[in-house]
């Protein structure tokens, strides 16, 4: 485990390069600071992207094309190229009147999705005639703020998490720049903007979602503390488990049947899925506070036994966890999400944690992933 704090300001969404040498941060505001490592524990800001007028909410960087795309409140996206040692912006028009909220490039690269508080999904596609970016919406049948994207391996499936509770599967095929998709587990209809699958049973905004290596899983957290995973067949069973911890703001599977997922509650938690009883387990927390009067406690009383407290008090109280704050988002650092060995996490805390699966199962006597 090793942990870097970058800012005193709060890390609101992050992706890395290709090699993972540098990484791609938002301090909470309109600007994109690239880090470069530079041997040991020290890393050095290299490049400040500033070219959004409102706050940066979502960043991915495309490995294979070293393209990086953000999205921010002024409602609109960039793709940046680099060219020489400078960063140069793209504007893509996404068509909207609210927020961007969240954004991921596809697989191949061709194309990337944006989800809005316009309660619609642009998938953006680069057109080589007018030699610009232009986009489709997918909008029904979503009812609120799409918070959360993720691509499907075979670059045609989308899934997306909203604020009207559901985790939907949309079909994003653009016939300009791909071939038509084969038959999935979620279905072989794939023209654009088909709805695929979409949850029930979940009680608060869904704020992650994120597909397993194979893509026939989807799994989503969501501000109940549920943790859900759908499987993709004819009848597709939702496995849901509503855990005692705040709630949840990042998840990613770590095998094919482990997920590791992470909050408000400062630490990450794994998840293990049961593929023959169809049920989640809670497999432990990967980063164990000391043992202390307060560790058993439900968040509920956690909350109550604060209240209680005077100021003064609660003044000098420290979290016991590596994250001082509220974890964003969640990231694989090495493998994928078939076989991970290494995770990212960032917080509101201004910190950065990389944190070893091997080493993690090797030091908690009773941590097993499957």
């Amino acid at each position: 485990m090793s942990y870097y704090n970058f800012l005193l300001e709060p890390i609101s969404c992050h992706a890395w390069n290709k090699d993972r040498t540098q990484i791609a941060i938002c301090p909470n505001n309109h600007e994109v600071h690239i880090y470069k490592k530079e041997g040991g524990d020290k890393w050095s800001k290299i490049h400040e992207l500033k070219e959004h007028n409102g706050q940066v909410t979502g960043i991915d960087w495309a490995p294979e094309s070293n393209r990086i795309v953000t999205c921010g409140t002024d409602r609109n996206a960039y793709v940046w190229t680099l060219k020489g040692n400078v960063w140069r912006p793209t504007l893509v028009i996404l068509r909207i009147n609210r927020a961007a909220r969240c954004v991921k490039w596809s697989p191949k690269e061709n194309k990337f999705a944006v989800g809005s508080g316009s309660r619609l999904i642009s998938i953006c596609y680069f057109e080589q005639e007018n030699d610009w970016w232009v986009c489709k919406h997918i909008k029904k049948p979503i009812r609120s703020t799409v918070l959360s994207l993720d691509w499907h391996p075979n670059n045609v499936l989308l899934a997306a998490g909203s604020c009207d509770f559901k985790c939907r599967i949309f079909s994003a095929y653009i016939k300009e720049v791909e071939e038509k998709p084969s038959p999935t587990p979620w279905g072989s209809k794939m023209p654009f903007g088909e709805l695929m699958f979409e949850s029930s049973g979940t009680d608060g905004w869904v704020h992650s979602i994120c597909f397993s290596g194979s893509g026939g899983r989807v799994a989503w957290v969501s501000h109940d503390s549920t943790v859900a995973v759908a499987t993709g067949s004819k009848n597709t069973v939702i496995s849901s488990l509503r855990s005692e911890t705040l709630p949840l703001l990042g998840v990613t599977f770590i095998t094919e049947n482990s997920l590791v997922a992470a909050g408000h509650d400062c630490y990450p938690m794994l998840y293990v899925y049961d593929e023959g009883k169809r049920t989640i387990t809670f497999g432990g927390k990967l980063d164990i506070p000391k043992q202390n009067a307060q560790r058993g406690m439900t968040a509920r009383e956690r909350f109550q036994n604060l209240d209680k407290k005077a100021s003064s008090e609660t003044e000098k109280a420290t979290l016991e966890s590596v994250h001082k704050n509220s974890i964003s988002q969640i990231s694989i650092l090495e493998g994928d999400k078939s076989k991970c060995s290494k995770f990212c996490t960032t917080g509101m805390d201004g910190g950065m944690t990389i944190w070893d699966v091997k080493t993690l199962e090797s030091s908690m006597k009773d941590l097993k992933i499957v």
